[in-house]
């Protein structure tokens, strides 16, 4: 947890998981003080080994981030030296360095948007690992270019990657808002969920994942994010981290789930609800 006191930013950790939730009223802007929290929670959490998952939410229903302050344009070189990340991706803005941050961190980074996410917004959403987001009142959009810029935080070298090249040139050329279902549709956020069931869905993932076996979580990741490069790469990666995570802890879940009935026709219809069990017994 940060040393210092946050103004803009309440934390709440539970085991291995930090919910982060932003109240910078009436709207939360990205305000400097904003992304001064934002850095000192990651400064924090890059240290922290018992640190597995950071959710990332809001205090206001109706706004996740509005957008960056755009007081920011009366004093320009104030907001560029900002000290936010000062070694991440070095000659860049303030924001973009700290959204590269969060990238980086090793962390699984949740986000969890409930209303309105423009500009710094969803580009701080871009750079996490997972987004789910509240099928009736969230929206996303890429505005910039309606004030005569184009985005400065991410937006076009995420937005591509997440949704392709023509939906990325529509979202940020065209400035309009995106709903929670298209969102989903086009792979901006992962599931687009009723309202009523975003928390509960949210909370389930965030601890599943905190609580897998230890290892597991980041040789996944590092097995995933090898996919980027050449295909044979990326199969000699996933066998390399099998085998650093074939261990006899995970020998011992499996014959808990022979023990179990896997193999026969009633366990193998409801096979992952054993297996959570059987890691559950075993924590």
């Amino acid at each position: 947890m940060p040393e210092q006191p946050l103004t803009t930013l309440h934390l709440k950790r539970q085991g291995g998981v930090l919910w982060v939730s932003i109240d910078v009223p009436p709207v939360n802007l990205m305000t400097a003080q904003l992304l001064l929290d934002f850095d000192a929670v990651a400064a924090s959490a890059e240290n922290d080994p018992d640190l597995h998952v950071i959710v990332v939410q809001s205090a206001n229903p109706e706004f996740f981030m509005a957008h960056g302050d755009l007081t920011f344009v009366e004093n320009p070189e104030t907001y560029a030296a900002l000290p936010i990340a000062e070694e991440t991706l070095v000659g860049t803005g303030p924001m973009m360095r700290l959204h590269e941050r969060w990238r980086r961190l090793p962390q699984t980074t949740i986000a969890k948007v409930a209303g309105l996410a423009r500009g710094g917004g969803p580009e701080m959403i871009s750079s996490l690992d997972l987004r789910f987001a509240a099928l009736e009142t969230a929206a996303f959009g890429q505005f910039e270019t309606l004030t005569g810029i184009v985005p400065g935080a991410g937006a076009t070298a995420h937005l591509p990657r997440l949704v392709g090249r023509a939906r990325a040139l529509e979202i940020v050329l065209t400035g309009g808002l995106i709903d929670a279902a298209t969102a989903e549709r086009w792979g901006w956020v992962n599931r687009a969920l009723p309202a009523a069931e975003l928390d509960a869905y949210v909370n389930w993932v965030a601890l599943t994942i905190a609580n897998l076996p230890e290892g597991v979580r980041v040789a996944a990741t590092k097995a995933i994010d090898a996919a980027d490069g050449p295909l044979e790469d990326a199969l000699r990666a996933e066998d390399r981290y099998l085998g650093e995570t074939f261990t006899p802890a995970s020998g011992e879940l499996a014959k808990a789930a022979l023990a179990a009935g896997a193999h026969t026709r009633e366990v193998e219809l409801n096979l992952e609800e054993v297996l959570r069990a059987n890691l559950a017994r075993n924590s």
